[in-house]
């Protein structure tokens, strides 16, 4: 039963996570169309405050997942390759993550060195890695 509710917890903080994730890079979009300083003003504090607010759930997500691995075992682990390729998307997911705190940096200075086409990508590409990890997960495919 334990295991049960470290899956659901692991489950719920990436959800939420993931939900954060998709909307940040919306937020740069929005930053990045405006010229108005006092719509600058706010977009910033709309995105640090959403950072603040999905980054201890990237965090859970990371410690509930370590514990579901550490809970079925070293002998599970070796032989779930599965895994081993959802954990490389998780890396990659995690570095997406650090990458917007570099863009939000950049923001909060008043700089924007990429196009509006650039956040709009940057926004919908999260989307195909968390398809690549809920099907890695779901269907554990080799």
């Amino acid at each position: 039963m334990t295991i049960l509710w470290i899956k659901t917890l692991h489950i719920f903080f990436m959800v939420a996570w993931m939900a954060g994730i998709f909307y940040l890079p919306r937020l740069f979009v929005y930053h990045a169309q405006t010229d108005n300083q006092a719509v600058k003003d706010q977009f910033k504090v709309m995105e640090r405050r959403l950072w603040m607010f999905v980054t201890p759930f990237a965090v859970l997500t990371l410690i509930f997942g370590l514990v579901l691995i550490h809970m079925y075992g070293i002998d599970w682990f070796k032989q779930s390759h599965w895994l081993h390729a959802k954990l490389v998307l998780v890396a990659v997911i995690y570095a997406y993550h650090f990458y917007l705190l570099k863009i939000l940096r950049a923001f909060a200075r008043d700089e924007a060195p990429r196009s509006v086409r650039f956040y709009k990508l940057l926004n919908e590409s999260p989307v195909f890695l968390l398809l690549g990890i809920v099907a890695l997960a779901v269907t554990k495919s080799f």
